[in-house]
Formats: structure tokens, C-alpha cells, sequence
């Protein structure tokens, strides 16, 4: 299992005057498609109660206290409800696990010709008096696309998987580590945020200054295997032809240092400034380090943008994949719904068809261009995208985001750096918004359609107004 992997608590509601083999087949039905899917159940077994479903007070407390013994494991609750279930047992059971996760709510549907006392479910109805509890609970819960459907059908396994999704959102945001290296560019007062509005909501902020981390990585020897090593994973990870070999040790030194940063932090994502200290004082661009942690899931993201990292960081939790920080760059000739994303070089190389390590040729032109290596070069081709952003809106008090989908294109783009032609529905009405919210240039796009995941882990269990960019 990997670092986000979880269990997730099953909750089989039942109710004394319906047929209690109903919550027997809807056990193996549940088993069955958790194996499936490779997911793992904790839930009462049928010695721990009546077929081990929550139909007292009683049972709820026995399922409250499994729930708690496992506290650490369980990401998210699904509760099922093979017929009516009981209403007051299956809150009972969340508020007395106070687990503070993810809630699935399915009911099964009935068939017309067996509406008779042997196999009537009522699930239909029951379920509404389960959300009806939950809601005076306080209780947040996700439902299905389907009022009632059966677990074997695949509009409820998507609905499951996307459960998954937005548990791992929710449970990687709530403790999130973020690194801040270096101070945030003095030109950038658009990436300024609140450190103290994101300890508010579990995420937390480890800062280092610049200097100590250019000050360890020219202590480091050129001739040490860690520098050897790590020169050998940036050729291994990109094409380097054409760095000079001691940029490649400006590089790898930047590199080693940044990775004993987050390792000795246990951070999830890192910040880094760039624009124009580390190009000056070290020589190099700390491009190629960010995308290798990047595509790593350990999201680096440039111009101390902490806000914009932990974007990618809930993007990739989402849809499991690398993300990248970029600009909302330039229009795409006279079409209204296409634009050109673009940033020097630091994307997951995920998202560039044939990556190699050049230089960025723009900051070149004031730092000079021998002082830019380690920027990445590439085009980004077609793919699904999913794209946002999350701010802290300080006067407020509060975070807000934006999500959205679209498409990366292969339309013809002759530029350099890292690039991406993107169409987004209603692209106008998307800028108009993003102005006037004053919203950040910086957005984060992933390979992916994951917004509703998104919006339902920021929204329902997070508390963020999330403004969800649809094409309607």
C-alpha cells in the first residue's frame, strides 16, 4: 500500500421488519467489488452483530467502537443500505466514531416484481431519512449519481472510485506539510498568502532561507557520491547533452541539498524561489530539480507560489498523477476558447513528449543566459485537463478555489520552454472571473478530468467556496 492508500469503514444499515437476507447478499455484493477494486472493509462481522448491520443503538455503538480502533487506517465511511436501514443508527455510528471523513451514502434499488414483504427493500425512501439525520447531525456526505443502485453497477463503481479520490484529497489536505525555500520573488506580490488562514485548515508551512540552502550546496564536494549520483539521475531523467558538466554540478548540488530539505521535514510539497536569486548567486536554474520531485508526487512548485503548490498537491491526490504549476500565458491567435499555458521549465516531464535540459532564454536576459541551465525544454501533447487554483483570501479569512476541465491540444505552437495549448470552454467567461476574484496568474493544470472530485473534497469537507467552471 502506498503513503495515501486507506480503508474505508462499511456501515450495512438494516431495519427489524425487512428481510434480513438482504443485508447477507448485499455483505457479499460489497466484498466482491472491494476485491475488485483493491480496496480495503472494515466492518462488523456477522458475529458482532445481527448480520453485522447497524440496526440499534447498540449495534451503532459496537460499529462506532471498530471504527475508532481503526482511526488511523480509515479514510472515508460508506454506508449501505440494502433496504430502509435505520436512520438514527447509522448517525449514531458516525457521530460516536467522530472519524470527521468522507460519507458515501447508497440505497438499492427495488425491482418492480418483487415488491412483496420477502424482498421489498424501501431503500428509495430510507435513504432520504439517512441524509435527513446526517444533515441535523452535521454530518458532510457525498451521494451517488443514482438515487438507489446496485454496487455491481458501473455508474456506483465510478461513484465509488471518485469517492476514493476525494477521501485521499481530503485526508492528504488535513496535515499537509508544505516547504517555503527562499523568500517570495519581490515582483510577485501575486503569490502572497496566509500562512495562518492554512494552519486554520490543517495545512502547514516550513520555511528555510535561501542562503542556507545555497550555502549547503556549495559545501557539498564536487567529488562526492551523492553529486556523482545525482548527475547520473538528472541524465538518466532528461536529456543533458547540452549542459555544460559543471552546470551539472551546480545543478545536482541544488538538487542533494532540496532532497535532504524534504526529508529531513517529511514534507508532501515544496516552494521554491527562483526569479532571480538562484540564477545569480548559484549559477544555475532550479528547474530540473522541481520537475524530478514533481514527477516523483512530491510537487515543487517555483516563485515560493505555496498556495499554487498545494493545488498540485490536490490535484495529484485526486487523479494520482504529477501536476504542474504554469501561466495562463498568451491567447491563441483569434480563438476565444484556446490559450498558450507556458512557464520557463519546471513541469513533471510527465507532460513533455521529448524533455530535454536547456536554458531560459527570457531570464537569461537579465541574468545571463550561461546562468539559466536546468530549465526544461518541451512541448506538452494532447491529453485531458483538469486545471485550478486555491488562494488564501486573506481579508476574508477564508480559502477560495477555482476548478475546471478542458483538453491540451496539439495545435501548432512555435515557442520554447515548457508550453501547452489549452481549450477551455467559455475561456471569456473563465478570465472574466479569474480578474475580477483576483485570482493569481499562476494556475495548475494535471492530465486529467477530476474537477468534480475536487469540488466535492473542497467544498463538502474542506469548507472552500469553489467556484466550478462548467460549460453550461
Amino acid at each position: 500500500m502506498n503513503e495515501n492508500a486507506f480503508a474505508v469503514g462499511v456501515i450495512f444499515g438494516n431495519r427489524d421488519f425487512f428481510p434480513d437476507k438482504l443485508v447477507t447478499e448485499a455483505r457479499a455484493d460489497v466484498t466482491e467489488l472491494f476485491e475488485s477494486l483493491g480496496l480495503k472493509a472494515i466492518m462488523l462481522s456477522e458475529d458482532d452483530t445481527k448480520l453485522g448491520g447497524v440496526e440499534t443503538h447498540a449495534d451503532a455503538r459496537k460499529c462506532a467502537d471498530l471504527f475508532k480502533a481503526h482511526r488511523e487506517e480509515i479514510g472515508g465511511v460508506y454506508v449501505c443500505l440494502p433496504n430502509f436501514g435505520d436512520e438514527k443508527g447509522v448517525a449514531d455510528t458516525l457521530k460516536l466514531a467522530a472519524l470527521d471523513v468522507p460519507v458515501l451514502v447508497q440505497g438499492y434499488p427495488d425491482d418492480l416484481d418483487r415488491l412483496d414483504v420477502i424482498r421489498r427493500r424501501d431503500a428509495f425512501c430510507g435513504k432520504i431519512s439517512v441524509c435527513n439525520n446526517l444533515r441535523q447531525a452535521g454530518i458532510a456526505y457525498s451521494l451517488t449519481q443514482k438515487h438507489v443502485v446496485r454496487p455491481d453497477d458501473p455508474s456506483f463503481v465510478a461513484d465509488l472510485q471518485n469517492f476514493v479520490a476525494v477521501c485521499r484529497v481530503v485526508r492528504g489536505i488535513r496535515g499537509c506539510r508544505i516547504g517555503a525555500v527562499g523568500a517570495r520573488p519581490g515582483a510577485f506580490n501575486t503569490v502572497r498568502y496566509s500562512e495562518k488562514i492554512l494552519e486554520r485548515n490543517g495545512i502547514s508551512v516550513t520555511t528555510v532561507d535561501l542562503s542556507e540552502i545555497l550555502g549547503d550546496a556549495e559545501k557539498l564536494a564536487v567529488d562526492s557520491d551523492e553529486i556523482a549520483a545525482k548527475i547520473e539521475e538528472i541524465k538518466a531523467y532528461a536529456n543533458a547533452s547540452m549542459v555544460p558538466e559543471p552546470k551539472l554540478v551546480q545543478m545536482a548540488r541544488l538538487g542533494v541539498v532540496l532532497d535532504h530539505f524534504v526529508d529531513q521535514n517529511a514534507l508532501d510539497a515544496t516552494a521554491v524561489q527562483c526569479w532571480t536569486s538562484v540564477q545569480a548567486n548559484h549559477g544555475c536554474n532550479v528547474c530540473t530539480s522541481m520537475s524530478m520531485m514533481s514527477e516523483d508526487l512530491s510537487p515543487s512548485a517555483c516563485e515560493v507560489d505555496v498556495t499554487g503548490v498545494l493545488t498540485m498537491y490536490a490535484m495529484q491526490l485526486a487523479s494520482g498523477t504529477p501536476s504542474a504549476l504554469v501561466d495562463w500565458n498568451n491567447n491563441y491567435g483569434s480563438e476565444d476558447d484556446k490559450c498558450v499555458l507556458f512557464h520557463c521549465g519546471n513541469w513533471a516531464k510527465s507532460f513533455l513528449k521529448d524533455a530535454k535540459i536547456a536554458t531560459a532564454p527570457i531570464l537569461g536576459t537579465v541574468v545571463g543566459e550561461e546562468n539559466t541551465y536546468g530549465a526544461l525544454d518541451g512541448r506538452t501533447p494532447a491529453s485531458s485537463l483538469t486545471y485550478g487554483r486555491i488562494t488564501t483570501d486573506d481579508t476574508n479569512g477564508k480559502i477560495r478555489a477555482y476548478i475546471g476541465e478542458g483538453q491540451l491540444t496539439d495545435d501548432n505552437l512555435k515557442t520554447f520552454g515548457n508550453r501547452a495549448v489549452a481549450e477551455v470552454p467559455k475561456l471569456q467567461k473563465l478570465m472574466r472571473y479569474v480578474c475580477r476574484e483576483g485570482f493569481e496568474h499562476h494556475v495548475v493544470m494535471n492530465a486529467s478530468h477530476t474537477a468534480a472530485i475536487l469540488k466535492e473534497a473542497f467544498e463538502t469537507y474542506l469548507g472552500w467556496e469553489t467556484y466550478y467552471h462548467e460549460e453550461g
